[in-house]
């Protein structure tokens, strides 16, 4: 991963909830909450992601996303989850190309979170960009701590989350996962 000082740069949003990101590569996104009428373009997601991807994010394989699953990624409570879409033009549409995302604790102090990218969109920084507004909207929110369960052998999400400054540890539960932990 490249770890330079300036990998990305934002401009102000245009409107509420939605901005322009820049990449490292000079590639533009539009980064904005996902909202349910997403459903199509999340599961194109889902299905675009390589196999080990999918495994990554979910670990464990998952061939084919279901209803339940689709409606609980797009349909989120704002009162307790955070989600972020990276989505670029498609014609008449927009081809989301990667998403971040948090789920509060009752107790609102903590929040589980997950980034995933598309392989064609790795290593441009936006993994990065994601994270670092979703650890913005987590702070603003006062959570105090922010974790990660991910599989042990997920090098770029250890990568990612060294940058970001998460601390790693074992999972006392399942010694093939790895926590990553930040305080807010």
């Amino acid at each position: 991963m490249n770890t330079s000082s300036t990998p990305f740069s934002v401009s102000l949003p245009a409107q509420p909830g939605r901005w322009s990101q820049t990449l490292r590569d000079r590639s533009q996104v539009l980064i904005r909450p996902i909202a349910p009428q997403d459903r199509t373009a999340e599961r194109a997601f889902l299905e675009a992601l390589s196999s080990e991807a999918r495994r990554f994010r979910f670990l464990g394989q998952i061939k084919c996303p279901g209803e339940q699953l689709i409606d609980r990624l797009v349909d989120i409570d704002p009162a307790s989850e955070v989600a972020f879409v990276a989505a670029v033009p498609d014609g008449s549409a927009e081809r989301i190309v990667g998403v971040s995302r948090y789920s509060a604790s009752a107790d609102g102090n903590s929040c589980e979170c997950a980034v995933t990218v598309l392989d064609d969109w790795q290593n441009k920084g936006l993994g990065s960009a994601l994270m670092n507004h979703l650890i913005e909207i987590a702070r603003q929110r006062g959570i105090r701590r922010m974790y990660s369960i991910d599989l042990a052998e997920n090098v770029q999400m250890r990568d990612l989350a060294t940058y970001l400054g998460f601390h790693v540890r074992i999972d006392p539960d399942n010694a093939s996962q790895v926590i990553h932990e930040l305080s807010l």
